[in-house]
């Protein structure tokens, strides 16, 4: 089943599961305002508070705020990124394991979400699925998207949670059982995308941002295949390129975490829209009939 923008979701519900405030911005953005806009409701579910984040935009190097409440501060982030892209939002309450660095890595800190009982870890967000009754669950693959230890296990919760929440048998105190009918995982790091934006960039004579991580992939490849092949394939685009606005007002919202000349908008959107105006996923399982590839997260489903 194909859809078109503008077509009504009205009664439909996805539910996103991200690691930290800002990664809702950086992945799936614009997909979630396009389906908002065409009634559906989004929520996201925050696994950690990105306590033990660092400033990444050399701007705010020094900010008060973030130097005596980093929680604080990505909590006010996080609201502004939720109005601006019309989502529910809420927080499972996890605290921010940090990125570890330096050879050999350091341990992860004491009673930090990648540490948690992956079948504790998933009972808030068992609890949320129940409560929300999303028919569409969206997480990260294996590797977390990029492997921080926080979106690998944001990945293990939600791939739990998915094959638990409508089973009677497991927490059975957390509400009654409901099955979200379709798992997909989001690929915002997906190689097709870099390298369809490289080209077109060098093309137009402009300089590319992704340059460095094609010569690696290039290099990293023995074979010589360009780009490296994903474990799992892109099944399914959704047209959003007219709310690739949306995202740009969200990832501004982070502005601890993004800095606005940096990495997230070396491209313009009308660019975007000309060479990639979709956010990519591949369906992990679905509980009702799909034919791939799809262009709509509820295909099946209306």
């Amino acid at each position: 089943m194909t859809t078109s923008p503008g077509e009504s979701s009205a009664g439909l519900r996805l539910l996103a599961v991200h690691a930290h405030p800002d990664d809702e911005a950086s992945k799936g953005a614009a997909m979630m305002a396009r389906y908002v806009a065409e009634g559906a409701r989004v929520m996201v579910a925050s696994c950690t508070g990105g306590e033990r984040g660092g400033i990444q935009n050399p701007a705010l190097e020094g900010n008060p705020h973030a130097v005596r409440d980093m929680a604080g501060l990505r909590r006010r982030e996080m609201a502004a990124a939720v109005a601006a892209l019309k989502i529910e939002h809420t927080w499972l309450g996890f605290v921010d394991s940090g990125l570890p660095e330096g050879d050999p890595l350091p341990p992860l800190p004491s009673g930090c979400f990648a540490l948690q009982p992956v079948e504790r870890a998933a009972a808030p967000l068992v609890r949320l699925i129940r409560r929300f009754q999303p028919q569409v669950l969206v997480s990260y693959d294996e590797k977390g998207g990029y492997p921080h230890p926080d979106h690998i296990m944001a990945h293990r919760i939600a791939a739990h949670a998915y094959a638990t929440a409508g089973d009677p048998d497991q927490y059975p105190d957390l509400g009654e059982p409901w099955q979200p009918s379709k798992l997909y995982y989001d690929l915002a790091f997906n190689p097709q995308r870099f390298r369809a934006l490289h080209f077109a960039l060098e093309e137009a004579g402009l300089q590319s941002p992704y340059a460095e991580r094609i010569a690696a992939w290039q290099e990293a490849d023995a074979e010589g295949h360009q780009p490296p092949a994903s474990r799992h394939p892109t099944t399914t685009q959704i047209d959003c390129g007219d709310y690739f606005e949306f995202r740009e007002e969200a990832l501004r919202a982070h502005a601890s975490q993004v800095d606005p000349n940096g990495f997230f908008f070396a491209v313009s959107s009308e660019m975007q829209r000309k060479v990639w105006p979709w956010e990519d996923y591949a369906l992990i399982d679905s509980k009702v009939e799909t034919s791939l590839p799809e262009n709509d997260l509820f295909a099946g489903l209306r």
